[in-house]
């Protein structure tokens, strides 16, 4: 990853923030691209304090405050990074909104924010990219979503939220035949088991579901490996982190875990 370029969404916290550490201690230049430029207490993170852990770690950083609801900025997240790097050799689709409510309970404007980040934001990010990736080497889109599990369980969970996920994987799937021409991979990536983040803890379990989850390292040492693989054969696929680790030689995974020997809190989406 050395000198080559990664754009990120969503990157102030979390599984973003792992990722964009991870590649910088790889010789990356990172983009991270997010809303956070003042810290909120209860999420903690900001484009400028992940861009200085991503300088300390041995890459090149450039923080943009970018809401990806908005397409002009989205462009002009991406003219300032052509700008300052030069290209894009890396999408990470990172991010996502959550509310895992019912029909009834989902407000319009709940419905909305969900689908404008998770479908539309994602979309725009990716297409807006894709000039770019045409000009690398080994250009790889990744998109944080999960299989394409679509069974009546899935879907009745949380109606609004599970399909604009499903959504994200069939671009992400869409983009590996649609782009193969031009060498470009596309995956999606989702984790085997919760992964202890800020919105895990906030608006889905607590500190009793953070202690049942991994740290969000598992997901950068999995997308590590992925930007390793060649794009012209390595695509097309809905990947899990634990099986794209143990695909890379990992066998014990205790160290990702929050707390040693807790039992793990499956995802979402995985039966």
């Amino acid at each position: 990853m050395n000198g080559k370029t990664v754009f990120i969404s969503g990157a102030s916290r979390g599984i973003g923030r792992a990722v964009a550490i991870k590649l910088a201690q790889q010789g990356a230049n990172v983009v991270i691209a997010a809303k956070s430029v003042t810290e909120d207490p209860r999420l903690g993170g900001t484009i400028h304090s992940v861009a200085e852990e991503v300088n300390k770690a041995g890459g090149r950083a450039l923080a943009i405050p970018c809401d990806i609801r908005d397409e002009d900025q989205i462009l002009n997240a991406i003219r300032e990074t052509i700008a300052f790097f030069g290209g894009i050799d890396v999408v990470i689709n990172n991010a996502s909104a959550i509310a895992l409510t019912s029909t009834e309970q989902t407000e319009a404007k709940k419905f909305d924010l969900m689908h404008d980040i998770n479908v539309r934001g994602t979309f725009l990010v990716t297409k807006h990219c894709i000039p770019f990736l045409k000009r690398s080497s080994n250009a790889h889109i990744i998109t944080l979503s999960p299989p394409l599990n679509i069974t009546p369980r899935w879907l009745a969970m949380s109606l609004p939220y599970s399909i604009s996920k499903y959504n994200m994987s069939m671009m992400a799937i869409g983009w590996a035949e649609e782009l193969k021409q031009y060498k470009i991979a596309s995956n999606a990536l989702w984790p085997a088991t919760t992964i202890g983040t800020a919105a895990v803890k906030n608006l889905l379990g607590g500190e009793m579901l953070v202690q049942r989850s991994r740290k969000p390292e598992i997901i950068a040492d999995a997308v590590s490996y992925i930007l390793k693989q060649p794009a012209v054969s390595y695509t097309g696929q809905t990947l899990i982190d634990e099986e794209v680790l143990k695909e890379a030689g990992v066998t014990d995974f205790e160290p990702y875990a929050i707390v040693a020997g807790a039992p793990l809190q499956k995802d979402l989406f995985l039966d």
